[in-house]
């Protein structure tokens, strides 16, 4: 079975489109930026960009998921053991993403914050399934399932908090929840 190539020219397209809608979400509002404004930046035509996505918004979701969020999930991704350090880290990388990201593109943050949390929401499920199956084989497949969600919403949920409504560091945020993550709700009162 003989492998296909993928032309260059075509990569190098898709990804001056994506670079240069990046850029405007940089100065602009998501929702004031049009196809004429990505393919101007771009210097591309109309029919190339559609040649490459249906629309603004396609672009969002393959930018998110191609570009920004394969830099967050790499860095989750070799985790291969479901303890405080990971969940440490899990935390941590959400949160500098959040502030990068917020950073980067205030003005377009709050447009896409409903596709980057499905994004991350899936990605995470999916990392802490393959932990827990690692470690908890015995165990049932949706027993597993629903523990991965709990723990990827759990966090990605506190890393919003923290974001929204903390003052704190986000390394002193998570630290004063850790007890009650890693031991449960039987920790003493005291």
């Amino acid at each position: 079975m003989t492998e296909k190539k993928i032309d260059p020219r075509i990569v190098r397209t898709r990804k001056l489109i994506m670079d240069a809608f990046v850029l405007l979400l940089k100065k602009h509002d998501f929702k004031d930026i049009t196809i004429g404004d990505i393919t101007s930046e771009a210097t591309v035509n109309r029919a190339t960009f559609y040649y490459h996505f249906t629309d603004k918004h396609d672009l969002l979701d393959k930018v998110l998921r191609e570009d920004l969020m394969t830099k967050v999930i790499g860095e989750i991704a070799d985790l291969d053991k479901l303890n405080e350090a990971s969940v440490v880290r899990v935390f941590m990388i959400l949160t500098r993403f959040q502030t990068t990201l917020g950073a980067q593109c205030p003005r377009s943050f709050e447009a896409f914050a409903t596709t980057i949390e499905e994004i991350i929401k899936s990605e995470l499920e999916r990392i802490f399934y393959q932990m827990l199956l690692q470690w908890h084989h015995v165990a049932s497949d949706e027993s597993l399932r629903i523990a991965a969600v709990m723990l990827s919403w759990g966090i990605y949920g506190a890393s919003i908090d923290w974001r929204l409504n903390s003052r704190m560091q986000p390394e002193e945020y998570i630290q004063s929840a850790l007890p009650f993550i890693m031991h449960g709700m039987n920790v003493p009162n005291g």
